[in-house]
């Protein structure tokens, strides 16, 4: 490498708009051009209200056109239905805020391997590189959509379709001899608002992949070793030297 690619980790963790988890992928640019995202991850309670306006809305109003709120003919009218309302009003804004606090926490968290000169010159090469791998995955577009086509392959017509949805008549689906019948709130649910959740929280889990990825290689490298994280006040153990750095 160049005598400036020891700077290049520097450069990279320095950047809050560089090296973050959530602040990349096709989800995060399309939430860019439709203003409810900024390069800062602001706009948090933009982003909740138009996704419980896509998510939840729809269903209530599509069942209570269909007379489903408090329909008695049915054993589980829409309002009823506490799953449903946590899914969508509770949990999907509690993704969306947490994007924002691990945005900024874990800049500071990574900044650290730098900051208390944890990393020597040596193994600077291959930091940058665990560096780079993190946001190509981060930023892959390919990810997202194989994420999206196992939520609704496996996700929406297999597993939820033959083992969690409930053989009784709801404000989304009445039994039927070929199955279930869709009411147009099911249909709505079931291939978009269902999908949507999974999707959000199936790309959560490949972020925490993507930075615990991204430790392993660091603790792996041959040069940054458990005394390095000791001079740093971090480890008071009496583990050898030699160990990992995240044993």
């Amino acid at each position: 490498m160049t005598s400036g690619a020891p700077e290049q980790g520097a450069y990279l963790l320095r950047d809050a708009q560089d090296f973050s988890l959530v602040h990349g992928g096709p989800l995060f640019q399309l939430l860019l051009r439709a203003h409810l995202s900024s390069a800062g991850m602001s706009l948090v309670a933009r982003r909740m209200i138009a996704f419980v306006l896509i998510t939840w809305v729809p269903l209530l109003v599509l069942a209570a056109l269909e007379r489903n709120l408090f329909a008695t003919n049915v054993a589980v009218p829409f309002l009823l239905d506490l799953e449903t309302h946590i899914r969508f009003l509770v949990v999907v804004p509690l993704l969306l805020a947490a994007e924002l606090i691990v945005h900024r926490r874990l800049l500071s968290v990574a900044r650290t391997f730098l900051d208390r000169n944890l990393i020597p010159q040596t193994a600077m090469p291959r930091f940058d590189a665990a560096i780079m791998s993190a946001l190509r995955l981060r930023n892959s577009v390919l990810i997202e959509v194989l994420l999206m086509v196992s939520v609704y392959v496996i996700g929406v017509l297999f597993v939820w379709r033959r083992f969690i949805a409930i053989d009784v008549s709801t404000w989304y689906a009445a039994p039927a001899a070929a199955g279930s019948d869709l009411t147009h709130a099911g249909l709505w649910y079931t291939y978009l608002s269902l999908p949507f959740f999974q999707f959000l929280l199936l790309r959560w889990y490949f972020r925490l992949f993507i930075w615990m990825r991204f430790l392993w290689q660091v603790s792996t490298s041959s040069s940054f070793r458990r005394t390095r994280i000791r001079s740093a006040g971090w480890d008071s153990s009496p583990t050898p030297s030699t160990g990992s750095a995240f044993c």
